[in-house]
């Protein structure tokens, strides 16, 4: 898996905020939150979440990315 772009600290906030009040569905509320930006015609929200998303994906997995000190 590859790293995802970090655009701000608040990326990995909403990130976090989403894994504790969804768990395991932090994903897929992170995806309907994009699809919900799509729809508004809102690509910057769009983008935002998707990246979310991709976030939320490598924190909830069991491996280590990237480099490891």
């Amino acid at each position: 898996m590859s790293i995802p772009y970090v655009a701000d600290r608040q990326t990995v906030v909403d990130a976090d905020a989403l894994i504790l009040a969804f768990g395991d569905d932090a994903g897929f509320e992170a995806a309907s939150r994009a699809e919900s930006s799509r729809d508004r015609g809102n690509v910057v929200g769009f983008c935002r979440w998707r990246q979310i998303e991709r976030l939320i994906a490598v924190l909830a997995g069991p491996d280590a990315v990237g480099t490891v000190h």
